[in-house]
């Protein structure tokens, strides 16, 4: 029987792809001055998707951390914003939409994490006998 249930794994699959999503943002920031330089963002509802899918499909026994991990996680569909017609620089990065996105996706991680961090304290409560 595993320790951790499919929720509880996917749990965990949402925080990699929220941390993916910020590393992207930053650079996009990052970036924001790079002339030809393409604002970039993840896919994250189709990958959500799969990862849930693939946690329900998932029911084997796992030896190595990665060894049956989704593709979805590792590999994310990213896709790129084009310029908007008045750029002068062809850099398709608007700060105020990336500042946006961080502030969105720093919420959702905390939600996530937050309610990981509850089901992770149900086992704590029912390890210890409900002490």
């Amino acid at each position: 029987m595993p320790l951790f249930d499919s929720m509880t794994s996917a749990l965990s699959r949402v925080l990699d792809l929220r941390q993916q999503q910020h590393a992207i943002t930053a650079s996009n920031l990052a970036n924001a001055d790079t002339p030809g330089f393409k604002a970039r963002v993840l896919e994250f509802d189709d990958t959500l998707t799969a990862v849930m899918e693939h946690a329900k499909q998932l029911q084997l026994h796992r030896q190595v951390g990665d060894h049956l991990g989704s593709q979805a996680v590792r590999d994310p569909r990213i896709v790129q914003f084009d310029p908007t017609p008045w750029t002068v620089d062809d850099n398709s990065v608007l700060p105020e939409r990336e500042m946006a996105r961080m502030q969105e996706n720093a919420l959702l991680y905390r939600a996530v994490s937050e309610g990981l961090s509850r089901r992770l304290a149900l086992l704590k409560y029912a390890a210890n006998d409900g002490r």
